[in-house]
């Protein structure tokens, strides 16, 4: 019908419209928060692999990691004034990396963490301030050269918060190579000096282990290695070392087996990443480490040990994230 020459104009009634944004609104609701947590997600990616860079870096410029602060310094004695972290921030490590900030064991907080953090397995803990706080037996298990000594923070320009946990007498690997096929198995303990554990974005949260908290951990005092591992929540069960790299990267394609340092960072850290493991999956979990034809590094994860191991033996799987 057409009234005065023109067509009939229609439109929505105020019913369908309120229907409409009805829909909008929970569309919205279900798939913004995916959106964001992407968004997150490749950002926090893209801050932890230039934090990564930066203090790879900055520790290759270092002309050794251990001897700052000292062993007297770094002992639980109640006549000790334990230092030997804050010593080597600000003697060493503040040389090579630009420093905004650092902080005592006592005001850790000041250079920007929250008082508590949630770990990989989703508990939520307090901030480690010692390196028994990181693993109890790395102080229990390891030769007498490890001293439990207090954490520093600092700051980097960048507004990234870190802790540093250090040991002032830490060792090169003299109890064996990766290479030959004997069974010879020692503790890897005093082979790290300094492991960091990184905050992002300092105390806005989600202060979170594996999103905007990671750890950075550099092994042996020269010829240093510096590792960042993301392990997965669990491990992928028992196999041959043949089969371990292959079930990494078709868990997902981010995935990879780690190598004998990365496995120490994961041990280290067990407060931190709590893997859940239990009498089922606890042992010797495969590095990507092969020494021979025939023989593969792997890790004591109860102990802390590291030996050679026949690659067709069923050790554990545990897969990482670079």
């Amino acid at each position: 019908m057409q009234g005065g020459g023109g067509p009939l104009l229609t439109g929505f009634t105020m019913a369908e419209i309120l229907l409409s944004l009805t829909i909008i609104g929970v569309v919205a609701a279900i798939t913004l928060p995916s959106l964001t947590g992407n968004i997150n997600e490749r950002t926090w990616n893209t801050q932890r692999k230039a934090l990564y860079a930066r203090m790879s870096q900055a520790i290759a410029l270092m002309p050794a990691l251990n001897g700052y602060g000292t062993a007297t310094e770094a002992t639980d004695s109640a006549s000790a004034v334990d230092t030997a972290a804050e010593t080597f921030v600000t003697e060493g490590l503040s040389k090579v990396l630009k420093i905004n900030n650092i902080c005592d064991a006592d005001h850790l907080a000041d250079c920007g963490f929250n008082t508590s953090i949630t770990n990989l397995a989703g508990s939520t803990i307090k901030l480690p301030s010692k390196l028994s706080d990181l693993n109890r037996g790395i102080i229990q298990l390891a030769p007498t050269s490890i001293f439990n000594t207090k954490a520093a923070a600092f700051e980097t320009q960048n507004g990234e918060s870190i802790l540093a946990f250090y040991n002032p007498a830490c060792t090169v690997d003299t109890n064996g190579s990766l290479s030959g096929e004997s069974y010879a198995e020692w503790y890897i303990q005093s082979n790290v000096c300094v492991n960091f554990v990184y905050d992002l974005n300092g105390n806005k949260g989600p202060n979170t282990v594996g999103k905007d908290i990671g750890i950075i951990l550099a092994a042996y005092p020269v010829d240093s290695v510096v590792v960042a591992p993301i392990p997965n929540h669990r491990p992928e069960g028992q196999m041959e070392h043949r089969l371990a790299a292959g079930a990494c990267t078709a868990l997902n394609g981010d995935y990879r087996l780690p190598n004998i340092e990365e496995l120490i960072g994961i041990y280290y850290n067990n407060t931190l990443f709590n893997l859940g493991r239990n009498a089922d999956n606890a042992g010797w979990f495969w590095a990507s480490n092969v020494v021979s034809p025939n023989y593969a590094m792997a890790m004591a994860d109860e102990t802390g040990r590291k030996a050679r191991w026949s690659r067709d033996t069923n050790n554990n799987v545990l897969c990482i994230k670079r």
